[in-house]
């Protein structure tokens, strides 16, 4: 009604190329990818960009959360079927994702090509359009090297996981053009404490695989995309014994369904695109990978692999709250000037684009580990960044969100989305005290790559004094560990994982961030020129930096 003329309000955020648009991804791509296979790199994570950013796949991830997936148990008939239907947008949103290489493929690419770095910056990128859907993907990824402990498994499974075709249905695998891998680890009584499982796994002469057919009983507790073709799911095959790691297909090689009784998808905060079930097994069949009562060693691989996706698709989140928080301090107007020239607004803005450009700056540094085969520093960088930058999402996306005011708490501006999904990275692939434990237990067992870590942390040595003394503090203090009783060395885990993770940070900004935004960082996070909350930079930092990370956002 005309009884007023709206003004003040601020545009669409639409045309904008997610991927060229963040200079930490596209200087990453240039820096670690090989040049031989940078172009090509660069050419096609542009184009996923332009995508990213553009209303079509933003009505994709609005209708994938308005229309919810959906549990159909039995058909019309009363045969139990157990399939869950989703939105066909969810459907455009797998496709475009297996169709940029971020299931399998990298696994499959010749070595020094820079696979794994392509795919981390095509998974940061393409996050930002919808995470939910991500899930699946990321376990895809993550079960082409938890196969190769079975050779003959990984024959048969790994070309479809690594294909670039989304091929949705339950039908027999060599029938399909690509293949998507879900997991089922946890129980009701155990939750992270996957000894604690209790389905059973019997072995079966014959089956697919003779030698190796087992039959599964039992529930898990969450099982994430039940409509994926294949599954990894831990079972025990002696009362008591440590579990061990089967393969379960839905659909078996003669073209019947394997047991597989979704019992209901889980009602959750966020990620409410994807479908996460209970599900029971009575007599499903499964093949083992690896060695039996290793099940644990044989998804290390895979957990390793879940908790990189984690750090990527956290700071992803960050990323998309921070641009939307920029984009509209930059036209909203209040108390006679726009948002962002308001001296507090640049604080609250510089320091969230210090958090954010080092979160990717980290995701990025470990996917060239992996590509460079630095187990050691995989080992224990997974471990402290998954901790790290997931457990920072959260306070991060509430800031940024309290930049666009009540406009931030509605529906439409897609930042309420982003907040219920923010803590979900820190809670899955292990809790924050899981994640801490698993760096002590590292540290202890496996010192060289406490070792390593600290060779890429002192990478930047002599350059800022506070740097130094922080590196000089940590490693003495990891020094004396030993002479700590368990008891102290358990309750100052998570102290000790942010020390490492925010000077490892802090190194990776000196080496490859803009000269003030590494200072700004490494003063406010290392040298105590901060608050506790975001925005409470000291201001000469913020003359110093803000300009330049607030252009970079």
């Amino acid at each position: 009604m005309p009884t007023h003329e709206v003004t003040n309000q601020v545009p669409p955020m639409s045309g904008r190329n997610v991927f060229s648009a963040d200079p930490v991804l596209s200087e990453g791509v240039r820096r670690w990818v090989p040049a031989r296979h940078g172009d090509a790199a660069v050419g096609e994570l542009t184009d996923l960009g332009q995508l990213a950013g553009s209303d079509e796949a933003a009505e994709w991830a609005d209708r994938a959360h308005r229309n919810t997936p959906r549990l159909v148990t039995h058909d019309r008939w009363g045969h139990r079927i157990d399939e869950v239907e989703f939105d066909p947008a969810w459907h455009e949103l797998m496709r475009v994702a297996a169709g940029a290489g971020l299931t399998g493929q990298a696994w499959t690419q010749e070595e020094g090509s820079g696979a794994h770095l392509r795919r981390a910056a095509g998974v940061i990128t393409w996050s930002q359009a919808e995470p939910g859907h991500i899930c699946p993907i990321t376990m895809t990824n993550a079960a082409v090297p938890a196969l190769r402990h079975s050779p003959e498994l990984a024959a048969r499974w790994e070309p479809l996981l690594a294909s670039r075709e989304y091929d949705f249905g339950l039908r027999e695998a060599t029938s399909k053009a690509g293949a998507i891998a879900g997991m089922g680890m946890t129980e009701k009584q155990g939750g992270s404490d996957v000894r604690a499982n209790s389905t059973r796994a019997v072995a079966t002469p014959g089956g697919p695989l003779t030698g190796s057919s087992y039959r599964l009983t039992g529930h898990k507790w969450f099982c994430s995309a039940p409509m994926s073709d294949v599954f990894l799911v831990l079972a025990t095959t002696t009362p008591g014994a440590a579990p061990s790691c089967f393969l379960v297909p839905r659909v078996l090689e003669d073209g019947t369904r394997n047991p597989f009784a979704l019992q209901r998808l889980k009602d959750k905060l966020g990620d409410r695109s994807n479908a996460s079930s209970e599900v029971e097994f009575d007599g499903t069949w499964g093949a083992l990978v690896g060695e039996e009562e290793r099940g644990v060693r044989a998804i290390i691989d895979m957990v390793s692999t879940t908790r990189l996706d984690c750090i990527l698709g956290s700071a992803a989140t960050m990323r998309a709250a921070l641009t939307k928080a920029v984009h509209h301090t930059r036209h909203r107007t209040a108390f006679g000037t726009t948002l962002v020239d308001q001296p507090l607004m640049r604080n609250v803005l510089t320091d969230l684009v210090l958090e954010s450009e080092a979160a990717t700056l980290l995701g990025l540094r470990l996917a060239h580990a992996l590509d460079e085969g630095d187990t050691e520093l995989t080992r224990l960088g997974v471990a402290v960044g998954k901790y790290w930058v997931c457990k920072r999402t959260a306070p991060f996306v509430a800031e940024a969100l309290e930049c666009l005011g009540g406009n931030g708490y509605v529906e439409e501006h897609g930042m309420a989305r982003l907040y219920r999904q923010a803590p979900l990275n820190s809670i899955w692939e292990g809790s924050g005290n899981v994640n801490a434990l698993d760096v002590l237990r590292a540290i202890s067992r496996e010192p060289a790559s406490l070792m390593a870590l600290f060779k890429e942390a002192s990478v930047a040595r002599g350059q800022l004094p506070a740097l130094d003394s922080a590196l000089d503090d940590l490693e003495r203090d990891v020094s004396e560990l030993t002479t700590r009783g368990a008891d102290e060395l358990a309750s100052g885990a998570r102290h000790l994982v942010e020390r490492l993770a925010t000077t490892l940070q802090a190194s990776l900004m000196v080496t490859h961030a803009p000269e003030e935004m590494a200072e700004a960082f490494v003063g406010s996070r290392l040298g105590g020129a901060k608050g506790a909350t975001f925005g409470t930079l000291d201001p000469g930092m913020v003359t110093l930096a803000g300009a330049r990370s607030i252009e970079r956002a």
